[in-house]
């Protein structure tokens, strides 16, 4: 996998995700811990927490304040509630239930829908230290917060997986937008050196980044990814990989191919726009089955 390499099926052959046996139980495929939503957007969990279970992982379990937890449960009944407390604007807050959840999973998806408030950053702390182990996909206001000189962060090195738009690596490098898009790639270098992190940048043309300097390029994406909800699927698609075992690089790397493909799909059926987030998830399975044959 050398620097630059475009992401398409032949890649992703050289490459495979961990195999399965043909008796491959839950167990074997990784238990998922979702930390996203809140008040103002809580189907976020929905979105993020599905995707994970399409591509494969074997146990969810999502977390929802108090007063979400019963319709997230009535929502997603596959999944595990790990019921917190809300902050007062509304959003998830630590527990010692979620710290122990976080504690014995194989992946935790922390950020997608979640909004920014003074204790998130403290949320997001204590939830890095608690994941003894498990890969962390991290997205959206919880990116936001991470403190690179903080002892979490670098305990977690290695383990992390970012998915910045070009609006939040701008607030992540300390420039301007127009900087991150003049380079891209250059730009998720510097922020995968600085966190020791998988870095997986979205746009049109999609760059992921290895902090042992590879890099990969994604140009095909479907117009129709550009809604609400799309990034919520695609950390979920990453998580999940994961938690079936595949390393941080690797789940990056499949996870934009196969949300780009379930993309492309729905652009076939259904027209180039139009198509909604959820609608991504029941494509996912067929876009796995697409590797070996496109």
């Amino acid at each position: 996998m050398t620097a630059g390499s475009e992401i398409g099926p032949e890649l992703l052959r050289a490459i495979p995700l961990p195999s399965l046996s043909a008796e491959s139980d839950k167990e074997e495929r990784g238990r998922v811990l979702v930390v996203a939503g809140g008040a103002a957007v809580p189907g976020a969990a929905t979105l993020t927490g599905l995707a994970a279970l399409r591509v494969g992982a074997g146990k969810l379990q999502l977390a929802a304040t108090e007063q979400c937890a019963i319709a997230l449960g009535m929502a997603v009944p596959e999944a595990r509630i790990i019921s917190t407390p809300m902050t007062p604007e509304g959003e998830i807050a630590g527990s010692d239930d979620l710290l122990a959840a976080t504690a014995r999973s194989d992946v935790v998806i922390l950020g997608p829908g979640m909004m920014e408030g003074p204790s998130l950053g403290d949320l997001v702390e204590r939830l890095v230290s608690a994941a003894n182990s498990a890969t962390l996909v991290i997205d959206a206001a919880a990116m936001s917060v991470l403190r690179p000189e903080g002892g979490a962060v670098k305990a977690a090195a290695g383990r992390l997986v970012l998915t910045p738009h070009a609006g939040e690596m701008a607030a992540l490098l300390d420039c301007s937008k127009a900087q991150v898009l003049e380079d891209l790639a250059g730009a998720a270098r510097i922020l995968s050196a600085r966190l020791n992190a998988v870095v997986v940048i979205k746009t049109g043309e999609t760059y992921v980044v290895s902090p042992d300097g590879r890099g990969w390029r994604h140009a095909h994406g479907a117009p129709g990814l550009g809604t609400s909800g799309s990034g919520d699927v695609l950390a979920g698609v990453i998580g999940g990989l994961a938690a079936r075992g595949a390393p941080p690089a690797v789940a990056a790397v499949w996870g934009v191919w196969l949300h780009a493909r379930a993309g492309a799909r729905l652009s076939s059926s259904i027209g180039k726009l139009g198509f909604l987030a959820r609608e991504l998830l029941g494509q996912l399975p067929g876009a796995l089955e697409d590797v070996g044959r496109v």
